[in-house]
């Protein structure tokens, strides 16, 4: 402990000229012996040191520099494997704490910071974000980001994928919502952009390349490891990590990006300009839009079109999901037009099916028009009945467990539980069907008198399809003036 400088010339002269004992100073003064003995070894002679011992790295320390001269960033054990055919007896741990205090120190690198003119490039990149679960799978959703490196005008959007056709569906909405497209995109170097490089030598992914062609722009690429290149964007995807994910729990893709889109024309380009404080990114950005380019007439189309085999039971397979044709089709090759929203199969140019795209996996898609005359044809109403039940109102199996337990005809319900799909919905369906699961029943009048109930909640038109044939008299009903009612004949 720290003592004051008196006391400690008291405790030399009582110990060196009236020679106390270290006891005999330690009661009198109210002192630590710890603290007697510091103040008194500060006079006593330094103890010589022992001679260093010789290091087992001593022997190769020229081999060792002249290595890491070469190569500042080998590692340790890299060396290691190197000096052990040269009678290295050490262990690891030695030999990286010798290494430690002789590898070079990397000089620090300056940059030069640049700044492109107006309408000149805009900078891409994607940012990991966080995970949305369809049918108990995950997928990984991804932030695509496009900024503006004049104005910073920003387009951010959330995506399911990372494929060519995507990159190009973003290209096109960013340059829709900027209101034109800068002259340059540059990117960094990920498998959608670069399929091969070699030094300065690039062969960009032929779909970037011929959609960047209809929307004369010119793709660029950063050097290999130097994200420093693309600083604007990587600080706009900070940005966005520490303004806008931070804390926020995606619940669907459609959400997200509505608030994303909220967020950046109300917050980030409402922002002050980091480069030209007394103006806005909005300002900026209504300036820069003056000389980007203009979109072509005909936007290109960016989704993915390819030939697709229907198999025996007329189903499309894409992305592990399987999707339904009408089952005339069975057998034969069409043509599927998909893109983030939708699934299209098309015969020749004339649409046979559309469906919402599926972002879960290994699902079935099916469309009940589409099996209609099979089901008819192969007296499979019931089995096929439950399939497309299941498919839209996965509580069905529990409704069919107290079908089996309260001895009810299987293939009777079904067969009326169908018909109550067809006239209310599914969404109608389901929320019926979990309501009367919930009373523990089972009944199908009060099945149907909950689905009346909900469609009346949620305000749907009345399921009446009344058909009269071309014979019935007063077939179109053709209705009068109220004003001429009261008119003698």
């Amino acid at each position: 402990m720290t003592i004051e400088l008196a006391k400690e010339a008291e405790i030399r002269r009582l110990y060196f000229a009236e020679h106390w004992k270290v006891g005999t100073i330690v009661a009198q003064l109210g002192v630590h012996e710890d603290t007697v003995t510091r103040v008194i070894g500060l006079l006593s002679p330094r103890r010589a040191l022992p001679p260093p011992r010789p290091l087992l790295c001593s022997p190769f320390a020229g081999f060792i520099e002249e290595t890491l001269a070469l190569y500042p960033r080998l590692r340790s054990t890299r060396l290691l494997d190197m000096l052990k055919p040269r009678g290295f007896k050490g262990s690891e741990r030695t030999l990286r704490e010798y290494v430690a205090t002789v590898r070079p120190v990397p000089k620090t690198k300056a940059y030069l910071r640049v700044e492109t003119l107006p309408g000149e490039q805009a900078q891409v990149d994607w940012a990991h974000v966080g995970y949305l679960e369809f049918d108990g799978h995950k997928r990984a959703v991804w932030a695509f980001v496009l900024v503006l490196s004049w104005s910073r005008g920003m387009f951010a959007e959330l995506v399911l994928d990372l494929t060519a056709d995507s990159l190009c569906r973003s290209l096109l909405r960013a340059g829709i919502a900027l209101g034109g497209n800068p002259r340059q995109w540059l990117f960094d170097n990920p498998k959608v952009v670069v399929i091969e490089r070699h030094g300065d030598a690039v062969r960009f992914h032929p779909t970037l390349l011929d959609f960047a062609d209809k929307m004369t722009v010119a793709p660029r690429l950063c050097p290999v490891r130097t994200p420093q290149h693309k600083g604007k964007v990587e600080r706009s995807i900070r940005y966005l990590r520490d303004r806008f994910f931070a804390g926020r729990t995606l619940l669907s893709l459609e959400s997200g990006n509505v608030e994303l889109r909220a967020f950046v024309a109300e917050i980030a380009h409402a922002r002050k300009h980091p480069h030209q404080p007394l103006r806005t990114v909005d300002e900026c950005l209504a300036e820069e839009r003056r000389v980007l380019l203009p979109l072509p007439q005909h936007l290109p189309a960016t989704g993915l079109v390819r030939p697709v085999c229907v198999d025996k039971t007329a189903f499309v397979r894409f992305d592990t999901n399987r999707y339904s044709v009408p089952y005339g089709h069975a057998g034969e090759t069409l043509t599927l037009c998909a893109d983030d929203r939708e699934v299209r199969i098309l015969d020749v140019g004339r649409e046979v099916a559309a469906h919402r795209r599926w972002w879960g996996k290994h699902a079935t898609r099916e469309q009940v028009e589409h099996r209609r005359g099979l089901v008819r044809d192969r007296h499979a109403s019931e089995a096929k009945g439950r399939d497309l039940l299941r498919e839209t109102v996965p509580q069905i199996d529990k409704l069919c467990e107290a079908w089996v337990l309260a001895g009810r005809n299987v293939g009777s319900s079904t067969g009326r539980t169908v018909r109550l799909w067809e006239l209310y919905g599914s969404v109608v369906l389901a929320l019926a069907i979990d309501e009367l699961l919930a009373h523990g029943g089972h009944d199908l009048g009060a099945l149907a008198h909950l689905c009346e109930q909900r469609r009346r909640e949620l305000q749907r038109p009345v399921p009446l399809d009344i058909r009269l044939p071309s014979h019935a008299k007063d077939r179109d009903v053709i209705p009068h003036r109220l004003e001429d009612y009261d008119d003698p004949f």
